[in-house]
């Protein structure tokens, strides 16, 4: 159901009375705007950025470390090592991630959203030093430390920045605004795959500025985000700073009577009174939000658990079996993030119309058929070759539907499912599950690609669909609704679950000769209520 309506307070002779609802118009204000791209450029950006950057100065980061190790031992290093170690160069971002996941909760309860943000920037620079200077110093592990350091940043960033834009957009425009985050992500992936180009800093003597320009973002956040307000939420519930609230509501708003708006924060604090900022141990024990925490887990590990890393290792092999040049295919490959940021952009206005439920479902069961049909493709393309360009076309499918639902819409749930007590909570085992499920696919993927090879988009395809089904019984459409509304769906599923595990407990417990004497009872309350009729 669809609440666009919300009620208004007026006074009467000193008392504060609500009048019937009116529709509200929500206008997104210019400090709103401000703060969810410099967030979002200065972190889920970055993301982005260095998913993709990576990829292009491989062959000249290989040969840097092989110099660098000939010269300190004066011997060349083998292929396997080499291989080995640029591995670990890629692989520890997730490891990084897990880290600045683990330490995001405490950061955002002491420092505030906007605070931890601005200082996440430390790791952003100090990153950045050391992977763009690693050429000139000759040292290759500075490489391999910044990419850790990198990985912290964006475990930070992925968990903060939610938590901050959920916290200052008002309910209606609350799905388009976390939207920012997916949509700053592709753009960061597009970003790095431009940059990467042979005829900009693709070259050989030019890769370190590829890392060198992450400053520019950080420098920017650094640079506005200190004129703009903390979470109003966080102000008023965890700081109990109401005037500091109601300013920071108004500059969001872009109004000068926010009663309605600290009125709905206050009667979630007089719900929550009492409660302190939740630990990980006390929200797992929390009976109440069992299902909310279940469907987090869920989407955050289908998130990067569906494929879309399989499909860009596919990439480049099936555009060379379309019969494409090999030199046009690094230009052919910026259609995909292309189609990444029209698929987020179009999510992102859609979102509040159709609802997070439709759009996440609905992108897992799209990218389940575009699976099956990329993998018959694949496996007979040589009879045909206008399966060939079919291929081409899944891929461009798989990686839009993803970005239409799964690609954001996590983010926003975790946001919408706990009360401020809880949340930094939350985002922790989210991005927990999250950088655990990135690993998981960079340490398996090679061994399920060679065992399997063009099958295994076939586990991606049960993936997917298993994620799809779980959240049609499970999740409740979150749009334009409060917090309370929204645990009262959860409490519904909750009470039925339970419900069904009781029937079937009597069921067990029950004689089978008791059960048999039942029967003609009702029978004839049957046929009595029968005759009544």
């Amino acid at each position: 159901m669809e609440h666009n309506n919300t009620k208004t307070t007026e006074k009467n002779n000193g008392k504060i009375t609500d009048s019937p609802p009116v529709k509200r118009k929500v206008d997104w204000s210019a400090s709103l705007i401000v703060a969810s791209l410099t967030g979002a450029f200065g972190s889920s950006f970055l993301y982005g950025y260095n998913l993709s950057v990576v990829n292009a100065p491989t062959v000249f980061i290989k040969k840097f470390y092989n110099e660098t190790w000939g010269r300190r031992y004066n011997q060349s290093m083998e292929e396997e090592t080499v291989t080995l170690l640029w591995t670990i160069s890629v692989s520890i971002f997730a490891i990084g991630g897990l880290v600045g996941a683990l330490i995001v909760t405490p950061a955002v309860k002491y420092f505030g959203r906007k605070r931890t943000l601005l200082l996440n920037n430390v790791f952003a620079i100090l990153a950045a030093i050391l992977m763009s200077l690693s050429q000139l110093a000759g040292v290759l592990e500075m490489i391999v430390i910044g990419r850790f350091i990198m990985g912290i940043d964006g475990g930070v960033s992925l968990s903060a920045l939610p938590m901050y834009l959920s916290e200052i957009s008002p309910k209606q425009i609350r799905g388009s605004l976390g939207q920012i985050t997916a949509i700053l992500i592709c753009v960061g992936v597009f970003t790095g795959q431009v940059l990467g180009l042979p005829e900009i800093f693709g070259q050989e003597p030019l890769w370190p500025y590829l890392f060198g320009i992450i400053i520019v973002p950080s420098l920017l956040q650094i640079a506005v985000l200190p004129f703009l307000p903390e979470s109003p939420r966080f102000l008023l519930l965890e700081k109990h700073n109401m005037k500091a609230a109601e300013k920071a509501f108004q500059t969001f708003l872009g109004k000068s009577d926010v009663t309605y708006e600290v009125e709905e924060v206050l009667e979630e604090s007089r719900v929550q009174r009492n409660i302190q900022v939740a630990s990980i141990f006390q929200l797992l024990c929390d009976s109440s939000k069992r299902w909310q925490i279940l469907t987090v887990i869920v989407t955050m590990a289908c998130y990067q658990l569906c494929g879309l890393n399989a499909i860009w290792f596919y990439t480049n092999d099936i555009f060379k079996g379309a019969g494409l040049n090999p030199e046009m295919i690094p230009y052919v490959t910026l259609s995909t993030g292309a189609v990444e940021i029209l698929a987020a952009v179009f999510s992102g206005l859609v979102i509040e119309r159709l609802g997070r439920r439709p759009l996440l479902i609905g992108g897992f069961n799209l990218m389940v058929l575009f699976f099956v049909i990329l993998t018959v493709c694949m496996t007979l393309q040589d009879h045909a070759v206008w399966l060939r360009y079919l291929s081409i076309f899944c891929i461009l499918a798989i990686i839009a539907s993803f970005c239409i639902g799964p690609g954001g819409i996590p983010f926003v749930l975790t946001g919408e499912f706990f009360p401020q007590s809880q949340r930094p909570a939350a985002f922790m085992i989210a991005g927990i599950v999250n950088w655990l499920s990135n690993f998981a696919v960079g340490l398996l993927f090679p061994f399920i690609q060679k065992g399997l090879q063009t099958y295994c988009f076939l586990v991606f395809a049960a993936v997917c669909l298993a994620g799809a089904t779980f959240l049609f019984f499970v999740l409740p459409e979150t749009k334009n609704k409060t917090l309370t509304e929204i645990s009262q769906a959860f409490a519904k599923k909750k009470a039925a679950s339970e419900n069904c595990e009781m029937h079937q407990l009597e069921a067990k417990r029950k004689p089978s000769g008791e059960q048999e004497l039942n029967t003609p009872v009702s029978l004839e309350n049957g046929e009595s209520k029968s005759r009544i009729a």
